[in-house]
């Protein structure tokens, strides 16, 4: 078995050095398993020195030149020679907790592919409410978070991988998708929870509720067509960190 594990990174100096930290701890435990891993990089079109902290980390480094996260992901998953690709956000701390329960899950033998519930350090109330609501909706629907995605790499091959058309809500759209072939194939989707992701509540402590809130709203009355818009999702790709 091997594992590929891909973050797409943008303008994340600051970050990465700990979220590939914690990544290359969380990768051990699949040495403990007898499997082979690889850590690739999507550089997408970063202009800090995003692509230099993370070679000098030993990751392998694509660049994607089109400022897109499914763009960013893809061109991660081109690079991956794993038989599962992990997907993981460069501003998130997986623990080797979680990637051994994700290994169980490939181990048993029906996961076709999988999440996990997230958590913050010190939420404010506000925000440790909308995360419970998430991480509910996230298991009852098998819709995973994009900041952690675990996908056979034949099955995500198979759908298409993330869509290149959508600037936000990409991994919604992917399990979409995964989940028919999963029925098809009489397979399941995971969402774990025993071991929850830590990640970086940023995009609220730069944009405030209100921003979310007008996007938010935006996106329902325009039936989701902001979701195509770079414009509309600035949060995501103004650079701002």
């Amino acid at each position: 078995m091997k594992i590929s594990v891909v973050v797409p990174a943008f303008n994340e100096e600051r970050l990465l050095p700990g979220s590939l930290s914690s990544v290359r701890a969380a990768m051990e435990g699949f040495a403990r398993l007898g499997w082979k891993s690889e850590l690739i990089v999507c550089d997408n079109n970063s202009t800090d020195r995003t692509a230099e902290i993370a070679t000098g980390l030993g990751a392998q480094v694509v660049f994607e030149p089109v400022n897109q996260i499914g763009r960013a992901r893809n061109t991660g998953a081109a690079c991956a020679g794993g038989d599962w690709i992990f997907f993981v956000d460069a501003d998130s701390y997986p623990s080797v907790e979680l990637f051994l329960e994700a290994a169980d899950s490939i181990r048993a033998g029906r996961c076709l592919a999988g999440g996990s519930t997230v958590r913050y350090e010190d939420p404010h109330p506000s925000v440790a409410l909308v995360t419970g609501i998430w991480n509910a909706v996230s298991r009852i629907n098998k819709w995973a978070a994009g900041s952690f995605i675990f996908c056979e790499a034949a099955a995500f091959r198979e759908t298409g991988g993330f869509s290149e058309e959508l600037y936000a809500s990409e991994e919604i759209d992917l399990f979409r998708r995964l989940k028919r072939l999963a029925r098809r194939d009489r397979r399941t989707i995971v969402i774990l929870h025993r071991h929850p992701l830590s990640t970086s509540d940023r995009k609220l402590r730069l944009y405030g509720w209100r921003e979310f809130f007008r996007f938010m709203v935006k996106t329902v009355v325009s039936r989701g067509r902001t979701l195509r818009s770079r414009q509309d999702c600035f949060s995501w790709y103004d650079g701002r960190r």
